[in-house]
């Protein structure tokens, strides 16, 4: 092994001399300690044959001849296959333990939504196949359209999003179009505190100038402070509901009201439509977009074995200004997609396109065989199971942890906890790294920044009873090791296959390439 192999890492930091048992390999029982790929290479090993080409260069192409081989891996087949499922060893996965990452809703991802994700006609559908051949798919959209609207209470959605942040700017020019189609160009956002933090990054991105509105002592926006800054100028407000302190905003309708009477829209961030589908249509509470990440709502978490999605529900006074290309049912009962040829009389104040193609197709099989093998009921069951799991997670810890809004009520989806009350120097990420020793995946960290050293924590619906309780178990322990000053819990994690490297050190300067 070279004597750094990455940014903070030294040898006496393996697997192996971590537990104070040395082997001669490095490995530890069925826990392999793997070299960079480089550091296994060997010059001049390839593991195909490549022929040497045959003929002339082609005039004019003759610069773009190497000079030299290039600076690749030396591996065979078998040393290449090996290495990488040692790697994957070292992964941790949500078929392995729980993902409890607040605000990112890592669930259980259901084996029957991959089945039918990969049948012929779905799997290997081409953006560019005739209308006629793609029938099928269309339906899907169309079908899966008609679930997010109903469940909204919204009037349109815009399929073709292809995230969440892309939804979110998909909102922001839906609204950028309608009050331009009225002659008024207002120039302000306003962002409360406890948004997502992509809000006020896609406010800018869109060409707003964007405000913050502050919370209340009980983590919710502050109706008065809002209601004082709207105005002439101010074009929405991006309100995320549940906030990033895993709280429902109660005022959200006086809030749309108040948006709507200054003449603005309301923009909702709907990542964390999990702890209310079937419980709360956000049309009822006067929103007029909210982006659904489908790959979090309706499972596939983070886009895990496909790209995330993130259609974008629309009121009835945004709907005609959504971008192209949509999905309809006609009159005679087939589906079809409507693009820029037929817009000028279907659809004339479209804003443009959110993509090149129709928005993607894996996720929206995915997320259709969700709902269908759930049913409304079983969505409804979802969110009140998660937001269970939520505050049993919060009620079994707020006496071993801070929990600065334990006290407002309820949460919804994830429990929010700081470090505050810790010892002397320890801080939420001794406790992250200690909870890797305890074999989990650390929950979010330093998140919302208006709760100092947050430790945001969301559990989903699909853990068990049981399986929380190992993890309340575990987060219980570390947090009693922290607040009575453990010396040992600042050297975690002393079990991983690597110990707890310079972050900092590593983000800014990051070994990228083999030392020469």
């Amino acid at each position: 092994m070279s004597a750094v192999n990455a940014a903070g890492w030294r040898p006496e930091m393996s697997q192996g001399s971590a537990q104070g048992a040395v082997t001669a390999s490095g490995d530890k029982g069925l826990m392999l300690e793997e070299a960079l790929i480089f550091e296994l290479g060997r010059p001049g090993t390839c593991g195909v044959d490549i022929d040497e080409p045959e003929g002339a260069v082609l005039p004019g192409l003759e610069k773009f001849l190497r000079a030299s081989a290039p600076d690749l891996p030396g591996l065979t087949e078998p040393e290449t296959v090996r290495h990488y499922t040692r790697l994957s060893r070292q992964n941790y996965a949500i078929d392995l333990g729980p993902f409890p990452l607040g605000s990112c809703t890592m669930k259980h991802n259901p084996r029957l939504n991959e089945k039918v994700a990969r049948l012929p006609g779905f799997a290997d559908v081409h953006p560019l196949q005739p209308q006629q051949t793609v029938r099928g798919a269309v339906e899907v959209i169309v079908q899966l359209a008609d679930w997010l609207v109903t469940l909204t209470g919204m009037h349109a959605v815009a399929m073709t999003p292809k995230a969440g942040a892309h939804g979110e700017l998909c909102g922001l020019l839906c609204i950028r179009a309608a009050l331009e189609a009225r002659g008024d160009k207002r120039e302000v956002i306003l962002v409360p505190e406890s948004a997502h933090g992509t809000n006020p990054a896609t406010a800018a991105f869109a060409g707003y100038r964007v405000e913050n509105i502050p919370a209340t002592a009980d983590g919710r926006v502050d109706l008065a402070a809002l209601t004082a800054r709207l105005g002439p100028d101010v074009a929405a407000v991006m309100i995320t509901n549940p906030n990033t302190c895993g709280l429902f905003e109660r005022d959200m309708k006086a809030i749309a009201d108040a948006v709507h009477a200054a003449g603005g829209l309301v923009y909702c961030d709907g990542a964390n439509f999990n702890a209310i589908v079937g419980k709360v249509r956000p049309g009822d509470l006067g929103i007029d977009a909210m982006h659904i990440n489908l790959h979090k709502t309706f499972s596939t978490p983070h886009g895990g074995g496909g790209p995330g999605s993130g259609p974008v529900v629309l009121s009835e006074a945004l709907a005609p200004f959504a971008p192209l290309p949509y999905a309809e049912r006609t009159a005679e009962g087939y589906c079809r997609l409507i693009e820029e040829e037929d817009a000028g009389t279907d659809h004339p104040h479209a804003f443009g396109r959110m993509s090149a193609f129709h928005g993607q197709m894996g996720m929206f099989t995915r997320a259709l065989t969700y709902i269908l093998s759930h049913g409304a009921d079983g969505l409804r069951q979802v969110s009140e199971d998660a937001v269970l799991n939520a505050n049993y997670v919060l009620r079994s810890l707020e006496d071993v942890l801070d929990a600065p809004f334990g006290k407002a009520g309820p949460c919804m989806h994830e429990a929010l906890f700081s470090d505050v009350g810790l010892a002397e120097g320890f801080t939420t990420l001794d406790i992250a790294k200690g909870l890797i020793d305890e074999g989990f995946h650390p929950m979010t960290v330093y998140f919302p920044l208006v709760v100092h050293g947050a430790m945001l924590v969301e559990p989903t619906e699909t853990e068990s009873k049981a399986g929380l309780d190992r993890f309340i178990a575990s987060l219980r322990s570390l947090a009693e090791r922290a607040r009575a000053g453990d010396a040992a819990l600042k050297a975690a994690p002393v079990l991983a296959p690597r110990r707890r490297l310079d972050e900092t050190l590593a983000a800014r300067k990051p070994v990228l390439v083999h030392p020469a």
